[in-house]
């Protein structure tokens, strides 16, 4: 069966096939993809009431394509206390958001439980807010830097609060790869055996993937590929987001950026790709809200959400740093002709405009 047979047919793709799935054209992708995420969702673009929070971006990793933390391209250090978070926590659910997605950089300089604790303090002053943390990079940090396993770190991160993992510190999978824009930090069996041990608590979390920079098409066939295996075996994973890498200020020398056109076609493969992964995000903090809107029509159903404010896309050039309000996103689906869904972290629909 030709690769066009089976993406008729709706049949897995098998894993041979999917590395030729960038050999056809754009729009081809894009039929089908589109196909399969109006079966799954009709018209209906979903996104959240959120605020992202970056306590600290002091960080004992220095990987090339960040722009975030504070070394020679960053040269302004910072670490907020509890109370400083307490206070942006309290303005976000007074702005309407019913999730903090908290991510730090990785600080040797303070206490594991400078980095939960405060979890804990948000769960009992807004026992309903959900509480997204604590990438796979940070775990993995924690772990080495104070000698604690896998296990007992997420325990803590069970006991403090967090109810999802977001999906960072995912980059690119390729060992080789890694090792050239950010050596040191969790390699990729252990994201997975993170994310793994997570899910066996019953909990979810979100698969990211950073391209477009020294990363080959079949690098990203690969990343795509392992979440699906890992899917397969475990679930948990909510959400895919191709994250377009953010070119300004950074140490990577990446010799040639991608056109939409290749944005477009790298989301619509891994709709089609990642037949087990319920969403695909277009993450409009690093491909501007306007093709995040143009990426539903190649398989994409989410946006990620309001955001309020972002700190580590915008450090690296993207337009993302205050935010969208809530009547500008209902207004850009309107308007592209599909429907509005706000819903929480988990998928559940909250209201359809």
């Amino acid at each position: 069966m030709s690769i066009i047979e089976t993406l008729k047919s709706g049949e897995r793709i098998s894993e041979k096939d999917a590395y030729k799935l960038y050999d056809l054209d754009l729009f081809t992708l894009g039929e089908f993809a589109f196909k399969k995420r109006e079966n799954l969702y009709q018209k209906k673009v979903f996104f959240n009431s959120n605020r992202h929070i970056n306590p600290t971006n002091i960080c004992a990793d220095v990987c090339k394509f960040c722009a975030f933390s504070a070394h020679r391209k960053n040269p302004n250090p910072y670490k907020m206390t509890h109370e400083e978070i307490i206070k942006i926590v309290d303005n976000a659910v007074a702005n309407g958001a019913d999730e903090i997605h908290i991510v730090s950089a990785h600080n040797a300089q303070t206490s594991w439980q400078w980095y939960l604790e405060v979890f804990a303090m948000i769960k009992q002053k807004y026992p309903k807010l959900h509480v997204k943390a604590m990438t796979a990079a940070e775990v993995d940090f924690l772990s080495r830097n104070f000698k604690m396993s896998y296990e007992e770190v997420i325990e803590k991160m069970l006991k403090y609060g967090v109810d999802s993992m977001p999906g960072g510190g995912a980059e690119i999978f390729a060992e080789n790869i890694r090792a050239k824009i950010c050596k040191g930090k969790v390699s990729s069996d252990n994201w997975f055996k993170i994310h793994e041990l997570w899910h066996k608590q019953g909990r979810y979390s979100n698969a990211t993937m950073l391209f477009g920079h020294i990363e080959s098409l079949d690098d990203r066939i690969d990343h795509m590929l392992r979440i699906r295996r890992s899917q397969d075996k475990i679930g948990g994973f909510n959400a895919f987001i191709p994250l377009v890498y953010q070119r300004e200020n950074n140490y990577l020398k990446a010799s040639k950026f991608m056109g939409s056109a290749e944005i477009l076609k790298t989301i619509a493969i891994s709709r089609l790709v990642l037949d087990n992964v319920p969403h695909i995000k277009a993450y409009w903090a690093t491909s501007t809200l306007n093709l995040a809107m143009v990426a539903q029509e190649f398989g994409a159903d989410d946006l990620d959400g309001t955001i309020q404010k972002e700190s580590i896309q915008s450090a690296a050039g993207a337009a993302s740093a205050n935010g969208v309000a809530l009547k500008d996103f209902i207004d850009i689906i309107k308007t592209s002709g599909f429907t509005p869904v706000l819903r929480d972290s988990l998928y559940n629909e909250l209201e359809i405009y």
